[in-house]
Formats: structure tokens, C-alpha cells, sequence
């Protein structure tokens, strides 16, 4: 993010940091450039780039052996000055015994002029230098000013740093700088602007429902902007598509490196990644290497880019050489996803094998109903007491209940049961595992069990309290679970056609009161008061169990109870 960079210097207090941090490269702050400090003896020609600042660990994250020899960073998103330039071409220079200089520039004006200016003046000290231009922003092609650098520069850096270790001269680093960066292609979609460091807000605005498709490193709008529904692998194929339009992969394939622009999570890059290695696959081009992680940011725009090069024979040996820099990139990409088999042992809950058919699915088919239209309530609730999490561990956990009762048939409850217990993780699944385990499968009987159903609510509220550690009054769904056990016990013989009505009463009064308590369990008692006003989410949770069963098994006294939203909200 960009609001906590310091408010003087900026970029230099975070090259400070990053030579504080890597002992091999050194600093100097005035003209400001990056310097590798224990290069590789074979090297005769040094590696020089630079750009602005905000697109980290562009640059600076390649520095060091097997990589670029000099690093200068201009203001952000602002080229660096050809006074820095020349002072750094030189530094570089006179690393060993170099034979001239390459300077690896992206395709901006005021990059290529800095860079042609200080060249000139490094030139006529005496010091040979050739320049490779990157050019590979698919979005502008056809410009005036030709097609924007972006995250190409990280392939034609690596292969460029391991060729140089190997001793080679200026004019073949040139040459292979130049091939590599003609063979690649790069286009990038974003969902959120970056923050602007001077207003602290985004850089431009977009709608929920909206992505920017080609938009620039520096935070440039893109040409247009779609409305398609943000389904990633149709977003992912239509890049691709667009991007083998311009680059055609030989027998050797392509390194297809995914970038994050700084806001978004490793979970989504990865993900992308597994999309982009199937869809490339699936046409049969074959990926050399993969390369999914943030490595040419936009401070943190939320979006990512897609790089593809097509390889030439030498290209893949030189990519998969290890380096000793900042930033290490994946080596040669598995053919297929290992998959591997757990372990066989097997454990007995509660002879779920023999529940088979035995009894019906009434009650989570009920239970489903009620998820699909609280799932974003439960979501809201646990936002402000937690993660937010909830909604999605337990509606989710309910929809795969389901699908596993029409897979297997198993009884509504059986099924709940297996799917808290052995797929949902965080705490809704072993806690609602055991509530859904004790119920099993006596509530999917029709007439209900209703004794054992009050004897399956003692005995959950029991296990869970053992468990979780929690009681009545810490503001959990023990606060809903133990009066419905309590209601259930208390049922007059008079009353007896409506005891899973008045336990759901029970719950969902216990679950409304929870919104004056102060949570003292889980996660929900590190934010303090901030929860204050709104119920437990698991506490509602219960409830809408409890919900659930009346309205089966007991459909004209449930239809007695509270409306869902006045529950949730």
C-alpha cells in the first residue's frame, strides 16, 4: 500500500532498507543508484537499469549475481535523472574488468531520454555502451510512441544476467536483449486503481462490476474499460487469445510469468497461474517455466499482468540458472499438478455407513434454503467481529452437504455431519460438526426422535463446551445452542407437538441477546467492543438449524417464528 511511505525521501529510505537487508548490494545516496557489490568474475560486461520507483521488485529485486550489476530508481512512477544514470554506468564499469556497459531500458520518454543522454556521456569518458529497449505492452501497440516496457523486462533481465555471467560480450548481450524482448508480450487488467501516495486515495475510480483491460504500469487508464463478469478463466483466455495473436510459441514453448500489481494476493496470482499453465497447455503450447508473484507492481493496484515469450533454443538453460538476488524466480515448471493419495486408514463416526437411506434430506434441503438467503448477512455480522469468514465456511459447508447427500445418500444430517467434520475448516466445522454428528440421522426421521433430538442438543452443548472452552455469556453460539437445549428438556407433555418450535424460539432469542454481550471467545474478542450491536454470527447460525428442523417437522407452530432478517440484522 502506499500510505505509510515515509514523507521525506521516500524512495531513498527504502533503498536504505533494501541494502540493509541484502549485504551484497550497496548504496549510494547522492545521485541515488543501487549497486552490486560481489559479482561473478567471469562478468566483462555490466548490466544497468533503472526506472521509477512503485513497481517493486522491478529492478532492484534482480540485482546481484546472476542478475544486473546496477539498479537506479527515479521518484515514483518518475524516471531517474541522466546525471544518476551516468554516475551508476560508471560505478558499474569499474566493477573487475568490464569491457563496456548494457543498459536495459523500458520504453517510456523520459526513461529512453535519460538513458540516450547519460549513454553519451559515459561514451565519451571512454566506456563502450549499447542499450536494449523493452517494448512489450500489448494494450499500445500501434502508439505513436510505440508499445509501452512492462513485465517483460523481468525475462529479458534474467536471461540477460545469466548470459553475462557466463563472460559474454557487449555486442551478443545486445543481440539476445533485443531477441528476447521482440519475442514477449504483455498485457494487464486491473479491478482497483492504485492509492496515490500526495492524496491517499485511488488514482481513479472504478465500478464494482468493472475491469480496466490494458492498463499501463504507472497507473495509466487503460483504452477501455469492460463490464464482463469477473469470471477469471474467461478473462484469463481472452488475454491469452489476444497475446498469441503476437507471439508464437515454437517447439521449445514459452515462460509465461503472471505479475501481481501490488494488491493482489499471492491466493489469486496462484490461481491465475494454474489457469494460464491449463489454458496453454490445452492449445499445446508447452510452459517452460511458470512464474506467478508480484514482480512489477503499480504501488497496489489490484490487477495482474500476463507475460508470454516464446524461447529459443539456448533461452530456457540460461532462464533455469539459480541467481543470489533479492528476488528468486521458479526454475522449470511441472508438466501436471502432483497429486498425491492420503493416507488409508479409515475412522468409524458413528456407523455413518449404515444411515444410508434411512430417513430424508428434508431438514438440510431446509437448512440450505435458509443459507442461500442469509449467507451475505452471516458474511456482514462476521466482518465486524472477525474475518469474515463465516458466511462462506458455513453456507459453503451446507451447499457441499448437498452435493454429498446426492452423491453418496446419505440423510441430510449424516451428510452434515461428514462435511463439517472432515471438509470444513476454521472453527464452524468441528463445532457444527458435532452438533450435526449428534443429530444424526434421528432428526431426518419422520415423526422425529424428539426425545433424542433434545438428548443430541445436550449432548453437543456438552462436547462443544468441553472443546471450545467457551460458556453462556461469552457471546458464541453456545449462547443460542444452550437455551434451545434448555427448551427442549423444559417441553410440558401439554406442549408436546411443538418442542423443536419453541427450541428455535429459544435460539434465536439467544442469539439476539448476544448482541449486547462482549465476546470473550474466539475471534471475535481481539476487536473489543467493535462487535457491539450485532449478534454472534454462530450463535445465528444455530439458530437457523434449529429454524430448519421446526419448519419440517413442526410446519404449522414454526410458522410462528421471526422473519430471517430480523435475526441477522
Amino acid at each position: 500500500m502506499s500510505y505509510f511511505l515515509p514523507e521525506d525521501d521516500a524512495v531513498r529510505t527504502a533503498c536504505q532498507g533494501l541494502a540493509l537487508t541484502y549485504p551484497g548490494i550497496g548504496l549510494c545516496v547522492e545521485p541515488l543508484y543501487l549497486l552490486a557489490t560481489r559479482p561473478a568474475p567471469p562478468r566483462r560486461v555490466a548490466l544497468v537499469t533503472g526506472g521509477g520507483a512503485g513497481h517493486e521488485p522491478l529492478h532492484t529485486g534482480l540485482l546481484g549475481r546472476g542478475g544486473l550489476d546496477a539498479v537506479i530508481p527515479g521518484p515514483v512512477f518518475t524516471s531517474p535523472s541522466s546525471a544518476q544514470i551516468a554516475a551508476a554506468t560508471q560505478a558499474a564499469a569499474a566493477l573487475g574488468q568490464r569491457d563496456g556497459v548494457l543498459h536495459i531500458v523500458k520504453n517510456y520518454t523520459g526513461d529512453r531520454i535519460n538513458f540516450r543522454l547519460a549513454a553519451e556521456q559515459v561514451r565519451s569518458a571512454g566506456i563502450p555502451v549499447a542499450e536494449v529497449v523493452i517494448d512489450d505492452d500489448l494494450a499500445t501497440e500501434g502508439a505513436a510512441a510505440g508499445r509501452r516496457g512492462t513485465a517483460a523486462t523481468v525475462v529479458v533481465e534474467k536471461l540477460l544476467g545469466a548470459m553475462a555471467d557466463q563472460g559474454a560480450d557487449l555486442d551478443t548481450l545486445a543481440a539476445l536483449g533485443n531477441q528476447v524482448a521482440a519475442a514477449s508480450r504483455s498485457l494487464a487488467v486491473c479491478a482497483r486503481a492504485h492509492t496515490t501516495p500526495a492524496t491517499r486515495a485511488p488514482a481513479f475510480r472504478l465500478e464494482p462490476h468493472e475491469l480496466d483491460f490494458g492498463i499501463g504500469i504507472h497507473g495509466e487508464r487503460a483504452a477501455h474499460t469492460t463490464t464482463e463478469p469477473h469470471i477469471v478463466g474467461r478473462l484469463v483466455t481472452r488475454m491469452v487469445d489476444e497475446l498469441l495473436g503476437s507471439v508464437t510459441p515454437g517447439e521449445h514453448g514459452v515462460i509465461a510469468l503472471v505479475s501481481g500489481l501490488g494488491g493482489t494476493s499471492d491466493l489469486e496470482l496462484h490461481a491465475v497461474g494454474a489457469l494460464l499453465h491449463h489454458d496453454l497447455t490445452t492449445r499445446g503450447i508447452h510452459v517452460h517455466a511458470l512464474a506467478a508473484g508480484t514482480y512489477v507492481s503499480a504501488l497496489d493496484m489490484a490487477g495482474f499482468s500476463i507475460t508470454l515469450t516464446a524461447l529459443a533454443p539456448a533461452w530456457p538453460g540460461l532462464w533455469d540458472l539459480p541467481t543470489d538476488t533479492p528476488l528468486r524466480l521458479p526454475g522449470p515448471a511441472a508438466s501436471r499438478t502432483t497429486t498425491l493419495t492420503p493416507p488409508t486408514t479409515t475412522f468409524d463416526h458413528q456407523g455413518r455407513e449404515q444411515e444410508q437411506g434411512q430417513g430424508s434430506r428434508a431438514f438440510l434441503d431446509e437448512l440450505a434454503r435458509l443459507c442461500a438467503s442469509a449467507h451475505s448477512d452471516l458474511t456482514a455480522l462476521d466482518q465486524a467481529s472477525g474475518d469474515g469468514d463465516f458466511g462462506d465456511n458455513f453456507c459453503g459447508g451446507v451447499a457441499t452437504a448437498v452435493r454429498h447427500a446426492t452423491a453418496t445418500g446419505l440423510t441430510g444430517t449424516s451428510a452434515l455431519a461428514d462435511t463439517f467434520r472432515d471438509r470444513v475448516g476454521g472453527s464452524s466445522g468441528p463445532l457444527f460438526g458435532i452438533l450435526f454428528s449428534a443429530l444424526a440421522p434421528g432428526a431426518d426421521h419422520t415423526p422425529p426422535d424428539i426425545p433424542a433430538i433434545g438428548a443430541a442438543l445436550h449432548r453437543a452443548l456438552s462436547r462443544i463446551t468441553a472443546i471450545g472452552g467457551a460458556s453462556p455469556g461469552d457471546c458464541t453460539l453456545i449462547d443460542a445452542l444452550a437455551p434451545a437445549s434448555e427448551a427442549m428438556v423444559a417441553t410440558h407433555p401439554s406442549d408436546s407437538r411443538r418442542p423443536l418450535t419453541a427450541a428455535a424460539l429459544a435460539a434465536v432469542e439467544g442469539a439476539r441477546a448476544t448482541a449486547e454481550l462482549t465476546a470473550r471467545r474466539g475471534r471475535a474478542s481481539y476487536t473489543g467492543h467493535r462487535s457491539a450491536g450485532r449478534p454472534d454470527p454462530g450463535a445465528v447460525a444455530v439458530a437457523l438449524v434449529l429454524i430448519a428442523l421446526a419448519r419440517v417437522h413442526e410446519p404449522h407452530p414454526a410458522a410462528e417464528l421471526p422473519e430471517l432478517p430480523t435475526i441477522t440484522r
